[in-house]
């Protein structure tokens, strides 16, 4: 066994040698340069000599002899990779994984979440279940569990996928589904930082859209960030929102003021129909301001678009937001919590998919209360929160909305709710 080798393996089972007793070989005795080393090694249980007393450091071992040392080494925890590959074939026949697969095996990662949520509504709506088209509901039901897994590809790029079965509790009927709802790629490129595949993407805060898009997305800067976005605005399942989309936003802070911008273009939107049938293209445009007082935060959003009228019908082609949060629960610390608020005013032309944790905002705008005229209506209400972690990696949330149709007069409340469990 060469010097380096012994000092090597010794180092990396990371104890001292004094820890143990003086070691049992005649030939290395005390004072002899690999005397700690071997000690220790013996004291592991790695190297036993030849059982006749003596080490043997000056013969030279055979293949099968090494890969007998470094197996007992993984056993003890020791990172040997390198030498594990070298002696792969020969652990293999020991029965024994190599060092170098069990890294790539540790590279895919699972972790989850599961979410019970609850939302009843004070006046019904037509249900998005083709099965239940018929039915107009006042409460939704649903069991979701998320499953993420994330790939090392190398050390600037990472595969995520997510696979996703949800489970409606509010009827008999064991109505449930499961796919793959995400598989997208991240990585960087020089400076830039780069998204491709299928992925939710939020816009504007969630007041134009939050969905999924099959898109390629690009971030620029550190201070000041500039943002990127081109694919198709199309969740995979159920209706498609719209069809090729661009965004481009920039966002940057000046000390606890934060600011935001962007600019969001979509073709043939499903709900922007025109008189003859056709659906409509939207230019949105988005300017906001955040201000953090600590523990408290403000933010504020105005909206503009050039969709006016829908149909025979005139829609609001503006809107703005405030909101108002203190804290914040923390899936990691537990019994950490927030309360927070947000007023709402946005017509119809600025709202494409919105994403409120309740239905409520886009069955107001798309006119899927009961009684309420078909259309794009644009919505005004508030909502009040409170989330809070009962343990580590378990938070609940409550909400409440109270919103209003622009026009036709209906409004509605409902309060949503959610246990969410994240392993």
């Amino acid at each position: 066994m060469k010097k380096s080798l012994v000092l090597a393996m010794a180092m990396a089972l990371g104890v001292t040698a004094s820890a143990y007793a003086a070691n049992p070989f005649s030939d290395v005795p005390a004072g002899h340069w690999a005397y700690d080393s071997v000690n220790k090694l013996a004291a592991a249980g790695i190297v036993d000599g030849y059982g006749n007393g003596t080490f043997g450091g000056d013969r030279l071992m055979t293949r099968y002899e090494m890969a007998q040392i470094v197996a007992k080494a993984m056993a003890k925890g020791a990172n040997v990779d390198r030498l594990a590959a070298e002696f792969a074939d020969e652990l293999d026949s020991l029965g024994v994984r190599v060092a170098a697969l069990e890294k790539k095996s540790d590279n895919v990662k699972i972790t989850g979440q599961i979410r019970a949520m609850y939302q009843g509504f004070d006046k019904a709506f037509a249900s998005k279940n083709a099965a239940d088209k018929a039915d107009f509901k006042k409460a939704s039901s649903t069991l979701r569990t998320r499953l993420w897994l994330t790939g090392q590809v190398n050390e600037n790029w990472n595969y995520v996928g997510m696979l996703q079965n949800e489970q409606n509790l509010i009827n008999d009927k064991g109505d449930e589904g499961t796919d793959f709802q995400r598989a997208f790629v991240t990585g960087r490129i020089g400076g830039v930082k780069v998204e491709a595949g299928r992925n939710n993407t939020t816009l504007a805060a969630k007041n134009v859209y939050d969905n999924r898009t099959d898109a390629i997305k690009l971030g620029f800067g550190k201070d000041v960030k500039v943002g990127l976005q081109y694919g198709k605005a199309n969740p995979g399942s159920g209706a498609q929102k719209a069809d090729k989309y661009l965004a481009a936003t920039v966002e940057g802070k000046v000390g606890n003021l934060g600011l935001n911008a962007g600019y969001y273009a979509f073709d043939d939107v499903a709900i922007f129909t025109k008189t003859n049938g056709k659906l409509q293209d939207a230019n949105i445009w988005s300017v906001g301001a955040d201000y953090n007082f600590g523990d408290l935060k403000l933010d504020a959003m105005y909206l503009a678009s050039d969709v006016d009228k829908v149909n025979d019908y005139k829609v609001d082609d503006d809107g703005w937001t405030i909101g108002l949060a203190y804290k914040g629960a923390k899936a990691a610390k537990a019994n950490s919590y927030g309360i927070y608020g947000k007023y709402y005013d946005l017509g119809g032309g600025v709202v494409i998919d919105h994403g409120m944790n309740s239905d409520l905002g886009d069955n107001l705008n798309q006119g899927k209360i009961k009684g309420q005229t078909a259309g794009v209506h644009g919505f005004k209400g508030y909502m009040l929160g409170v989330n809070y972690a009962v343990a580590k990696n378990i938070v609940a949330a409550v909400e409440y909305y109270d919103l209003e149709a622009k026009r036709g007069g209906v409004d509605d409340q409902v309060i949503w709710s959610e246990l969410v469990f994240t392993f």
